[in-house]
This record gives structure tokens, sequence and C-alpha cells, in this order.
């Protein structure tokens, strides 16, 4: 395999907040395989079952429980492994939730967010940090063109304006003590904040999330129940945006004066399709199934929202992989392994023989 930017990551201490959700735990066997000292600092996983558990990652990493909005704890963790890099992707991340209890949203993405910051303040060690936000957190105006990261940012609902003030917060923190004019003078670290589209992949069984109510649906032989079959959202593979993160994390190691920044890693326009067309294509590849469309609960939902990657793509060389078809057919081969009964060990090493087969496309 060719030699790429994200082999520096080798004997390096990674931080990551949220290490036991969905993505935190791809993100972190990723940077294992790559020989990174992974420290993840999270709540215990956020469901049963869960991608965490399946694969056996305690047994890989350095597994903390802590909230993140523990900034003692946090800043103890912190000071104790003094990670070269920390990715921070601990958050309160469905959207219905946040009507529920939007204390609690805005407390863990917005001050828990502080946290982060405030500790990194504090060490001296940690080179490049990223901050994972999400598409919603611009001021959605139902464009049909995709946003872009110098476009306004808001949020109609909790959840949304939640990362919205959290990418406020990340770009306050950037000028006031982390300013890339001032790097290797006053401060060592580079700090930016990433968005991405509606991640799907295998290990997911996260909370009113259309992919893994399809899932949890299609395995107890159950009618789908979707709730706004024309919205149109950017689909894409879990390892395409954690790519752009770990892509990103590399050129800000190696110049950060010039990588600190907001970045988007949005799919190609062919997968921004509708909720509908998804769960067809979902259904196709399992083999089964029906849905149908259920009444609204009247909480807003945004139709129409895609992203602009143009940056990512120009500026760091990134770029989407996979179809939305591939996407969907790698996604829902991980269940059926799942379901049919593979081991933890060999799930862990169906995971990591799928991270190298992304990486051979790189």
């Amino acid at each position: 395999m060719n030699k790429t930017p994200i082999d520096l990551y080798k004997n390096k201490v990674a931080l990551v907040t949220g290490h036991t959700g969905f993505k935190g735990s791809w993100a972190s066997l990723w940077l294992t395989e790559l020989g990174t000292e992974v420290v993840g600092y999270s709540l215990e996983p956020p469901t049963k079952p869960n991608l965490f558990e399946s694969i056996n990652l305690e047994e890989n990493i350095t597994h903390i429980v802590g909230d993140v909005r523990d900034e003692a704890h946090l800043l103890k963790t912190v000071q104790k492994y003094q990670p070269d890099f920390v990715f921070h992707m601990a958050a309160q991340s469905i959207v219905r939730r946040s009507y529920e209890n939007p204390r609690y949203t805005y407390e863990t993405n917005v001050m828990g967010t502080v946290a982060v910051l405030e500790a990194m303040r504090q060490v001296e060690n940690v080179r490049a940090c990223i901050v994972v936000t999400s598409d919603k957190c611009y001021e959605n105006k139902e464009w049909i063109y995709g946003y872009r990261e110098t476009d306004p940012l808001g949020g109609y609902d909790p959840y949304s304006s939640s990362k919205g003030c959290a990418e406020l917060v990340t770009a306050a923190y950037r000028k006031s003590f982390f300013n890339p004019e001032t790097l290797g003078k006053v401060h060592n670290m580079a700090l930016s904040s990433v968005r991405a589209g509606n991640v799907i992949g295998g290990g997911d069984w996260g909370e009113d999330r259309l992919l893994p109510d399809c899932i949890r649906a299609l395995s107890h032989d159950e009618i789908i129940l979707i709730r706004a079959p024309r919205s149109t959202r950017p689909w894409q593979y879990v390892l395409e945006p954690l790519g752009g993160y770990l892509l990103l994390g590399a050129r800000m190691y190696a110049d950060g004066s010039k990588y600190s920044d907001a970045w988007n890693f949005g799919p190609n326009d062919s997968n921004i399709v509708t909720v509908e067309e998804l769960v067809n294509l979902i259904i196709k590849q399992w083999g089964s199934g029906t849905y149908a469309t259920r009444s609204s609960d009247h909480l807003h939902e945004a139709a129409l929202l895609k992203l602009d990657a143009s940056k990512s793509r120009t500026l760091l060389g990134w770029k989407p992989t996979y179809s939305i078809d591939e996407t969907v057919e790698r996604t829902i081969d991980w269940y059926k392994n799942f379901y049919g009964g593979v081991k933890r060990d060999d799930l862990h090493e169906l995971c990591v023989k799928e991270i190298r087969n992304f990486m051979s496309l790189l």
C-alpha cells in the first residue's frame, strides 16, 4: 500500500471523545489500525446492541467512562495521556431528543465543546484538535445547492442550533486562543471543525435514525415506518467523512496554520436521495421487507439539505469514494453478518478488512 498522509498517526496518541458511539467506534478502530494509541473518553455505549461492544473495541484502546461536561475529569485525562490529536465526537446527536430535553442537548453539545477546548488551553502536547459538528449547523433555507463553510450558521431545532453554537464556540476559541497566525509562537495547537452529511454504515442502532429504524424492523420481519418519504438528505458511508477527518488531522499536524478552519465532508450529488429512495435500496439489498408512511408528530423536519465539499476536495485532496448503491450494499452486508451470528472477534476482523479495503481506494 502506498504511503499516505494518515500514516503519520503511527506511534501517536489520539484522544477520541464519544468513542463508544457509532462514528466514534469506527474512528477509534481505524486509528488503532494506523498504529495509534487511542484513548477513548465517553459515556457507556448509548444503545444495546452497539458497535463498541460488538467488536470488543475495549480490548484495543484505553477506555475511560466520563461525561464530556465534567471539566475536571476531562482535563485530568488529557493531562495524563498527553495526546497528539483530539477528535471531539461526544454529543447528544438525536434531533427529536433535543425537543424532549433541550437543556441537556445544549449542555452536552455546547458546554461539552467548551470543556474540551478549555482542557486544550491547559496542555501543550496536543498538535491538532478537530471538533465534529453536523451538516445541520447551517441556517437551512431549503436551497437547492450545497451549503458552504462561509454560509450562515443557525438551526431550527435545539439539536441543530446546538451544533451551530458549537461551531461558533470553536471559531471563537480559534481566533482568541489558537489563532493560526500565532501557531508555534503563542500556542502549539491547530483547531478545526468538521461537518458531514447523514452517515450510515454497519453498527449503528441509534434512536430515531432512518437506517437503524430500518434494520430494527427488517430483523424482526416488521413493516418499516417512515415519516417524511420525500425529504432529501446527503447519505454517505461512515468511512467517507472519517477518512476526511483523519486526512485533515494529518494536514493540521504538518501545517496547522494553513488548515485550521471549518470543513465540509459531503457526498457526491448522486448520493443525495430521498428517504423513500434510500428505504427502497435498503429493502432491495436486504432481500425482503415493506414500508409504510406513519403520521407526522408535527415536529419540524428539513425537506432539503446538502453540503458543498469543494473546499475539502480542492485544498485537502479528499473526495467521496462510494456510490449510494455501494454505500447501502456495504452497510446491509455488515448487518447481515451481525444477525447471521458472526462472533465478535470475526466481526472485529470484518471491520478491519472494511477499513483496509477503503484505504486501498484512497
